[in-house]
């Protein structure tokens, strides 16, 4: 629906369908088809706010004659289930054994994972970035600790698990630290490099103390021991913007 709103403004200020195919990325036959199908259903630009992707799409896609279906079951609230999914250690499943906790009746894993996709598809999309095969590291820690059992007293301790991903074939390292200070820091880089056999071009960090001292979007300020380290594996650092 995003697609189509735009087709439509760049028509409307005279934009040819060639070059929005070439803009948008798509078929000719796509837009002009959905031109045609926006100028049967009486749809112009700009059109009405109060029209929801919904419903152009209903005014859209849907034929003339035919009963929309509504489904038979009690869904649950697919934007508050969004922002659920993105806390530690939650996972569809947990969401799903949830709904069906308070409707046993409701869907199946399957359906319901299927709905929750078609809901996303629907959300604004996010920045896509290409990735070189051994341009960057992408490091942090994970935010959910790991608990040690020691097995002769029994204690338990909580470590910090630091995780280094390859941009491009998201090949990853991980290992358990007891803390997240500036020696611990260093010593998993260390050790994340000779897991790779070898360095990126460039290692992209979040903006802990350990690593940047001083969070920017343009001028960031990187501790002065992890630059030296930085130095002597001869890899840039490129703290993710804040």
């Amino acid at each position: 629906m995003r697609h189509i709103r735009q087709m439509l403004r760049l028509s409307a200020g005279g934009t040819s369908v060639r070059e929005i195919a070439v803009m948008l990325g798509i078929a000719r036959s796509t837009v002009q088809d959905n031109l045609d199908r926006a100028k049967t259903a009486g749809l112009i630009w700009p059109l009405p706010g109060e029209l929801t992707d919904d419903a152009l799409e209903h005014r859209l896609f849907s034929r003339a004659g035919v009963k929309q279906g509504q489904r038979r079951r009690e869904e649950p609230s697919w934007a508050e289930l969004s922002i659920e999914l993105k806390k530690p250690g939650v996972t569809l499943l947990i969401l799903w054994e949830e709904y069906r906790s308070v409707h046993p009746d409701g869907y199946g894993y399957s359906r319901f994972c299927e709905l929750f996709r078609g809901f996303e598809q629907r959300l604004s999309p996010t920045m896509r970035q290409e990735h070189a095969a051994g341009d960057k590291v992408f490091v942090d820690y994970s935010g959910k600790k790991v608990p040690i059992v020691d097995r002769k007293t029994g204690e338990v301790r909580e470590a910090e698990l630091f995780l280094g991903v390859l941009g491009a074939s998201s090949y990853t390292f991980a290992e358990a630290t007891w803390t997240q200070t500036l020696p611990d820091w260093i010593g998993s880089h260390g050790r994340m490099f000779a897991f790779f056999g070898g360095v990126p071009r460039l290692i992209v960090p979040d903006n802990l103390k350990s690593g940047v001292s001083r969070a920017s979007f343009y001028d960031p300020e990187i501790n002065r021991s992890y630059g030296r380290m930085a130095s002597h594996y001869g890899v840039g650092v490129l703290p993710a913007r804040p």
